[in-house]
């Protein structure tokens, strides 16, 4: 397979939802020097990459059997009002590829880590809201290659579910989840690095983060787990445009 290169430079796409003017409340270009400001737990770590471009990301799972991991800001997110979180992400390794990522809004704390395997790392975080990135089929999915939002950590109901045009695994992408606190609409946008390739809408959904974390103030992250497939799971940056708690 063809190396990718990471610096790609992405126009920044228009937010659905308005969010607070001036300074991203988190931003990592990359993850040098974040190991002081993101906690890590079960297989997260924070490394540097291999191939053309060399850089720190986060890898969440590191292509091991039955692995879960979980990385959390320390700067907590305000969700009573509206936010706006990007992300380059790259899913890759074995043939087929499990079990996936998720973007996850939650108020248990930085230590919060869930089952492997369709657990995506999630799993049991009842006090949450998280959207997945899902590369393998288990019993309530419909297909190996899906986005869900999931109440509660149980990824077993999805309170939504939509299939991308594009693959979330084997080629890298950009992910864009944006959230209206006022009318509660999460909206999940994705687009390949691939030239030319244009951002779309994936997923669109009506949650109430605050009410569902039982919480105005949330931690803000990613899990991730394998299972018996297994996969690298990696977040190359990430950023936060929103209010601190």
């Amino acid at each position: 397979m063809a190396a990718f290169t990471f610096s790609i430079a992405i126009a920044a796409a228009p937010a659905y939802a308005s969010v607070p003017d001036g300074q991203a409340l988190i931003n990592y270009t990359t993850f040098a020097g974040a190991s002081k400001t993101l906690d890590r737990n079960g297989t997260a770590d924070i490394l540097t990459s291999a191939g053309k471009v060399h850089q720190r990301i986060l890898r969440l799972s590191a292509g091991g059997f039955r692995q879960s991991g979980s990385a959390w800001d320390r700067q907590m997110l305000d969700l009573t009002d509206s936010f706006e979180s990007t992300f380059k992400v790259y899913l890759h390794h074995g043939q087929p590829g499990a079990d996936g990522i998720a973007f996850v809004v939650q108020a248990e704390g930085p230590r919060a880590l869930g089952g492997w395997g369709g657990g995506l790392g999630y799993r049991g975080i009842k006090r949450s809201v998280a959207v997945e990135f899902d590369t393998f089929q288990n019993t309530p999915d419909p297909s190996s290659n899906h986005l869900a939002v999931v109440l509660g950590g149980n990824p077993d109901v999805h309170h939504s579910v939509a299939e991308p045009s594009i693959p979330l695994y084997g080629r890298p992408f950009l992910a864009r989840v944006n959230y209206d606190a006022d009318s509660n609409e999460l909206r999940v946008y994705v687009k390949s690095l691939r030239a030319g390739a244009k951002e779309q809408l994936a997923l669109k959904d009506t949650v109430d983060l605050a009410g569902e974390t039982g919480s105005s103030d949330a931690w803000v992250g990613f899990t991730a787990a394998t299972g018996a497939a297994l996969s690298k799971q990696d977040i190359y940056s990430w950023s936060v445009q929103g209010s601190g708690a």
